[in-house]
């Protein structure tokens, strides 16, 4: 057995006789297809994105990442001609990894000449393969030096006449993540608007109408996580009207966020100090939306912040 082999089953050894827990992706392609817009994707999915790497120490760091933390379950390679010579060496390494045990897919982004070339004007970018007849022979040359890893590729993705959304519906056919619910972490965020609205805030909600706990002095000192203080705020018919229509009206907005491909939204409720009422219809609507299946994040932003709900 060879000492490379011989690493690799003493570290599947590590893991009871399994290393394809991991998910190993590649992606390449020509420039100015889309491997940023992928990256993006693949970082909100979970995946460890390393981007430029030369393609011999591909095997080295899949050893790494399999024998140092468990955690890295899902790992993406964003190798290409900026590589220069050396990305001639990428399918001679990919075989490495699938001799050592290693499960990859390679994924590889094209378009067409005349997309690339409107693409790399309107951004005044450099092409990195340079050519003393124009950007037009930069991309042949670049499709040329690339042929061999398109013909090896599992997945090809044209994005020619693809916008960001419908990449992103694509990637999400090739990389599923279960359901759809799960694709989307939903931060419920209560505030103050004495201390500014949240700037990461794609939704915000003024709850101030609704009575104030901050002038009962029993219930001054606590927070809209007490009950005492969550009973007072929702005994009125209108805050409990406001809540009913605010849960159904996210619940009929979340699939479609999920659709556009948004991997998080912040939806911020906010009262005088972000003590009482705010904390109080923040914690309603997280447990509506858990009780739905979403992924959800809790953040009291000033809850320690004076008294004052």
């Amino acid at each position: 057995m060879s000492r490379r082999l011989e690493l690799s089953a003493q570290i599947a050894d590590s893991f009871g006789g399994r290393i394809d827990f991991m998910q190993f992706t590649v992606v390449t392609g020509l420039s100015g297809s889309g491997k940023t817009q992928v990256v993006r994707f693949l970082e909100d999915m979970g995946f460890f994105c390393i981007d430029n790497l030369p393609p011999i120490l591909i095997p080295k760091f899949a050893e790494m990442f399999v024998s140092v933390n468990i955690k890295y379950e899902k790992v993406a390679f964003v190798i290409d001609v900026r590589v220069g010579e050396m990305i001639n060496q990428l399918l001679d390494n990919l075989k490495i990894l699938k001799e050592n045990g290693y499960n990859y897919t390679l994924l590889f982004m094209e378009a067409r000449d005349e997309v690339l070339v409107k693409r790399y004007k309107e951004t005044r970018r450099t092409h990195p393969v340079t050519s003393d007849m124009g950007l037009l022979d930069s991309i042949k040359k670049e499709r040329k030096m690339l042929s061999k890893l398109y013909d090896a590729a599992d997945v090809v993705i044209d994005t020619s006449d693809m916008s960001v959304s419908q990449l992103y519906t694509k990637l999400r056919e090739v990389f599923p993540a279960g359901s759809a619910k799960e694709r989307i972490t939903v931060n419920v965020l209560a505030f103050g608007f004495k201390y500014g609205i949240p700037a990461d805030a794609d939704l915000v909600f003024d709850v101030r109408c609704f009575q104030n706990p901050f002038y009962i002095e029993s219930l001054k000192d606590k927070t809209g996580n007490d009950e005492e203080v969550q009973r007072f705020v929702m005994e009125s018919k209108e805050a409990q009207d406001f809540f009913s229509k605010l849960k159904d009206m996210m619940l009929m907005l979340m699939p479609l966020y999920i659709e556009e491909g948004k991997a998080s939204i912040t939806i911020a409720i906010g009262c005088t100090g972000g003590r009482h009422r705010s904390v109080t219809f923040a914690n309603k609507l997280g447990e509506a939306l858990k009780a739905s299946g979403y992924n959800v994040n809790m953040i009291y932003r000033d809850i320690l912040r004076g008294t004052k709900g």
